[in-house]
């Protein structure tokens, strides 16, 4: 069975501990703000079609969790951990306060893996994109209408915001590279000529060939 909780607060109504608040910068607040909760909420909710038994979680812990351990690939039982010891995350979490108590047990992640598959993931993706894009359309149409800005000369109205917008909360950039790319085999062959160097006694023969020069050659 599954119940509708209170929708998504603001930052500043979230309870914390007296004296401290959290920061509006923290990129799980902002990441927050990027997710249409409540759309996603009313198709998650149709996953329960028994009106009876114990309520399951929120939308917002299961998805958050999901999120959070594709984010830093935390195993079940850390990424509950993680949830109670972090305040942005609890947050992020559709938590109204923080609370210094494991959010659940980690053996939920299975059942909130299997509501929220892969397919379903994606849509929520493209419903993310939809909704940063509109904010950018907003925005653009309203710094289109102020026609009381002044001009301070062609430079200056050349200027403009340039960089990689990543809208996608599951996404992280990494440097990899592929199983195919030759400079993967080079590195591997100087690690083991290296080797050969350290680990040959002279005293017990001639050092193997390892056709350095020619591998080096043919690799340039």
């Amino acid at each position: 069975m599954y119940k509708f909780p209170s929708k998504q607060i603001s930052v500043t109504d979230f309870g914390m501990p007296l004296g401290m608040k959290l920061n509006p910068d923290n990129r799980w607040v902002k990441k927050a703000a990027l997710i249409p909760w409540e759309e996603i909420e009313l198709r998650y909710a149709v996953l329960f079609k028994n009106r009876k038994g114990n309520v399951a979680k929120p939308l917002c812990l299961a998805l958050g969790a999901l999120l959070i351990q594709k984010q830093y690939q935390y195993s079940d039982e850390e990424v509950a951990i993680q949830i109670m010891e972090t305040p942005c995350l609890q947050y992020f979490c559709g938590m109204p306060a923080y609370e210094e108590k494991l959010p659940f047990d980690s053996s939920l992640m299975v059942y909130f893996k299997k509501r929220l598959t892969s397919e379903i993931l994606g849509d929520i993706n493209e419903m993310i994109i939809s909704k940063a894009e509109n904010k950018t359309k907003e925005k653009s149409a309203f710094d289109n209408d102020d026609t009381d800005s002044p001009t301070f000369g062609d430079a200056d109205k050349e200027k403009s915001n340039k960089g990689d917008l990543i809208v996608d909360a599951t996404y992280a950039l990494q440097n990899i590279r592929y199983p195919q790319d030759i400079s993967l085999l080079n590195e591997a062959h100087e690690n083991l000529e290296k080797m050969v160097d350290v680990l040959h006694n002279p005293t017990e023969g001639v050092k193997p060939r390892t056709y350095r020069r020619r591998t080096r050659r043919d690799y340039l």
